[in-house]
């Protein structure tokens, strides 16, 4: 593995200059206010102004609405929205479901939707989860029937983060209940602005928005199915792979990048708490930060954030989740009271930064899919081992035995 820092050209010093300056002007107080009000991981006006740059898509050419940007250009990008804290959700969403409209979808449509998506107008959310499948995405009951030259819709999805601020969602259906659980799903990008359509807000612990959003009788025209009918696991893989951190990395990527996003948050907290040990004392008179056991016990909560960073694809999200709540539990019983005082309270340590943190880390356990999904994703793919049988699995008797 290559270590060693990547020269920039002139160019690119130029560019970094030229992000820098743009985000100053349009990541304003506003924004982190309405993120921190609203949870929705999307702000309308950075999204429009980063689409009118071409930095929604920035690998595009710039006649696709891009911005034409070398791979270098486009991690500098990517590491100065992350540094100040552009709500990238729905910019994650559309990325990821735009790759199957231009590969699985009719091609018509995806040449009326592809300026629209690079100006940021149009966004897709992910429509994965039925309230009765929990992580299993497979385990569909939102049921789509032909009916003529449409597809008749009812059912329900939870978790769909971001719905309310998309013009379409990425639809897992089950098309042939008969089929084996993978083989009878069908996708569509389906309008959120037709008839029968709801979307319901729904409030995570981590102040997050993410929504229920029911379909009853919606009609959806079958231009906007995306690959076979009954193929939709086929065309659910390459979102779905690269969700999961199995897409392959150039080397410009962090090594952990799924969990990379989670620890930005812990980090935080581990930087309050370290800042809050130099300026408080004991009763007798002495720092925080010159005791050698609170030095022991926050240092190895940063060895262990050290260590999730460097642990690469599944198994580093999985480090990361896992480092992260252990450690956020143990920062608030190290700095006691301060650290319990949520945002806006007397007394709240950095204005609840350990506080939130602590909330925040609960869900990322379930981000992606579970811990325990990916678990069982690393025993099988990497290592090898058999698929778990669990209690309740369907079993399959051969007659006579």
């Amino acid at each position: 593995m290559d270590f060693s820092a990547v020269p920039l050209t002139d160019e690119q010093r130029q560019f970094a200059r030229e992000v820098s300056a743009f985000l100053d002007e349009v990541v304003t107080e506003e924004v982190h206010e309405h993120e921190r009000r609203t949870g929705d991981g999307f702000h309308e006006g950075v999204h429009l102004a980063l689409g009118s740059r071409g930095w929604l898509f920035p690998s595009w050419p710039v006649a696709e609405g891009g911005a034409g940007l070398d791979r270098v250009s486009q991690r500098i990008l990517e590491l100065e929205l992350t540094r100040r804290g552009v709500p990238g959700i729905t910019i994650s969403t559309t990325s990821l479901v735009w790759s199957a409209v231009e590969l699985f979808g009719d091609p018509g449509l995806a040449a009326e939707l592809k300026p629209g998506v690079a100006a940021g107008r149009v966004r897709f959310c992910l429509g994965y989860s039925d309230p009765e499948g929990g992580s299993d995405i497979a385990a569909v009951h939102l049921r789509a029937v032909q009916d003529g030259d449409d597809w008749v819709l009812n059912g329900a999805k939870l978790w769909t983060t971001g719905a309310h601020n998309c013009q379409y969602t990425f639809l897992i259906t089950r098309t042939d209940p008969e089929a084996p659980k993978h083989k009878g799903l069908t996708m569509f990008l389906v309008p959120l602005d037709s008839s029968g359509v709801e979307i319901q807000a729904i409030r995570t612990y981590g102040d997050e928005r993410t929504n229920a959003v029911y379909y009853s009788d919606v009609h959806v025209c079958d231009r906007y199915r995306l690959g076979g009918v009954n193929e939709g696991w086929a065309v659910l893989r390459g979102p779905l792979d690269e969700e999961h951190n199995r897409s392959p990395s150039d080397g410009l990527d962090d090594v952990a990048r799924l969990g990379r996003r989670y620890l930005r948050q812990f980090e935080s907290a581990l930087d309050a708490a370290a800042r809050w040990a130099k300026r408080t004392t004991r009763s007798d008179g002495t720092l925080v930060a010159e005791e050698p056991a609170f030095l022991e016990r926050l240092g190895r909560q940063v060895i262990e954030a050290e260590a999730a960073l460097v642990t690469p694809g599944l198994m580093g999200r999985n480090k990361a989740s896992l480092a992260y709540i252990a450690g956020i539990a143990e920062l608030m019983d190290l700095v006691g009271p301060e650290a319990l005082l949520t945002r806006g309270a007397d007394g709240a340590l950095e204005d609840g930064v350990i506080e939130f943190a602590h909330r925040w880390a609960q869900g990322t356990a379930t981000y992606g899919g579970t811990t325990e999904v990916f678990k069982n994703m690393i025993a099988q793919h990497l290592l090898g081992l058999p698929r778990l049988a669990l209690a309740g699995d369907k079993a399959y008797i051969r007659e006579g035995t």
